[in-house]
């Protein structure tokens, strides 16, 4: 984080949160780290995901009190009907320890986009109003609105080019639902990879739901500002993206 602060480079990480202590938030200060994401996908733990409020508001409170950089709590619409509440509830967290919160929308293991129901849209409106701020007017307008409606969206992701997702192990990955490619060692990420990236088509993109990957990719969709590769690579076959918030 420190070398790529020292590039000028934006710098943010997602997390779970269950092993942060002040030490580590502490480390993270003085790394010069902008920005953390925390999932929170329930209340209370099941066997679909232990990433609940239950298990990590502690370190929700650590984090008010001793992060100087900014926080963002992000829960996700669309799991079920009886779940929409769960959203407002961790809005009204996140509020109440001073973090900012965003939400996401849901589609299946296919791809499919399901509107959102009219219970579900007045939770989403209602979870603005808690947290105001840019965050979720820039996601509603890049590529939420239509998600929401059942609709996909005609962009061009520049994930391992503009955004670099890097795992624990330190290798390159698109995001966090696309693994598996280009898994390369960070440092052995080159110019050619940057560009081969940029211009690579990812099927997934149409039903994206990852703000991080839509903001990074905004700036360059009226002008394309890296020319293609005289050598252009084979593009990989996208599978049908996984459930993601």
């Amino acid at each position: 984080m420190r070398h790529a602060r020292q590039q000028g480079m934006i710098v943010t990480t997602i997390t779970n949160g269950f092993r942060l202590t002040q030490e580590w938030i502490e480390r993270l200060n003085a790394a010069g780290l902008q920005g953390m994401q925390i999932s929170i996908d329930n209340l209370e733990p099941d066997d679909i995901s232990m990433k609940s409020l239950k298990s990590v508001e502690g370190k929700l409170e650590l984090l008010s009190k001793h992060a100087q950089f900014k926080v963002n709590v992000n829960s996700v619409l669309g799991v079920t009907g009886e779940r929409t509440q769960d959203v407002v509830t961790v809005a009204e967290t996140a509020a109440k320890y001073g973090l900012q919160h965003s939400v996401g929308v849901l589609h299946d293991g296919s791809g499919t986009l399901k509107p959102l129901s009219p219970a579900q849209m007045q939770a989403y409106e209602k979870v603005t109003q808690i947290s105001p701020s840019l965050v979720h007017s820039l996601n509603y307008w890049l590529f939420q609105k239509n998600l929401m409606n059942g609709q996909g969206n005609d962009w061009h992701c520049r994930a391992g080019a503009r955004y670099l997702y890097v795992t624990e192990d330190g290798r390159v990955h698109w995001c966090s639902q696309q693994r598996g490619y280009p898994n390369i060692p960070l440092l052995d990420y080159t110019l050619e990879d940057i560009k081969r990236e940029y211009h690579t088509e990812k099927g997934c993109a149409p039903t994206c739901t990852l703000s991080c990957v839509h903001q990074m990719s905004m700036f360059d969709r009226r002008r394309q500002t890296i020319a293609d590769p005289t050598t252009k690579a084979s593009v990989p076959q996208v599978p049908a993206a996984e459930p993601v918030s």
